[in-house]
């Protein structure tokens, strides 16, 4: 029977960067740190360049020939460079879609808790599908789940814009949602705040002067 391989405990190489004294190539061509051209140069000449600048001399162009070499703050320049590519990451963030579920009858508190969800889905890139579930005959209430998805595309409306209208599918109704683009602007009459209450139910007709000697005479 062969011999279990063993794991190697050791830790792993790190790639060092081609910089100073791990340059080995005689010859080099080296770009002083403001972008003068120095021409090609031995290696201990560019290093001793690069000493009195207090700089670092670091290999950019290994294939070219000579080999190209820049003087530069290797430390300044790494940060950076980490740094383009942290925001570069960030710029590629991939969408999902992130589903938000609830039923016609939702009451409000649970319905404020599906808001925040869905801002917090919008507001890291990502798209909402928002679902209203049927169970048994609720099936026949596909206005009030329509009315409902309609009541959360507006109250989103400054984070998101509807991408797909609230639709059947299956025993479903969906609707899509994707974070806007550009901000809303809404107009002076939507931005006016009503200053007194409005009625709402119609107040009984006042009795007449007439209608009320006539209701004296009949008692």
């Amino acid at each position: 029977m062969p011999p279990r391989p063993r794991f190697d405990r050791r830790a792993p190489v790190r790639e060092l960067p081609n910089i100073n004294d791990r340059i080995n190539y005689p010859k080099l061509r080296v770009v002083d740190a403001d972008g003068t051209q120095l021409g090609v140069i031995n290696r201990e000449e560019a290093l001793d360049v690069a000493k009195d600048r207090e700089l670092d001399l670091v290999l950019v162009s290994e294939k070219a020939d000579p080999p190209v070499c820049r003087i530069m703050d290797y430390g300044k320049f790494k940060f950076e460079q980490e740094k383009k590519a942290k925001e570069a990451k960030k710029k590629s963030h991939q969408t999902e879609v992130k589903e938000v579920k609830m039923r016609y009858k939702i009451d409000q508190h649970d319905y404020n808790v599906r808001i925040g969800q869905a801002v917090r889905f919008l507001k890291a890139g990502d798209k909402v599908k928002c679902t209203v579930i049927f169970r048994g005959r609720e099936i026949q209430h596909t206005a009030l789940a329509e009315t409902l998805l309609r009541r959360m595309a507006k109250d989103l409306e400054e984070q998101a814009e509807i991408q797909q209208a609230p639709k059947r599918e299956g025993r479903n109704m969906i609707m899509f949602l994707t974070p806007r683009k550009t901000p809303l602007i809404k107009t002076d009459k939507e931005k006016q705040i009503p200053t007194r209450a409005v009625r709402t139910i119609t107040a009984p007709p006042r009795a007449t002067a007439s209608a009320n000697t006539q209701l004296n005479k009949d008692q």
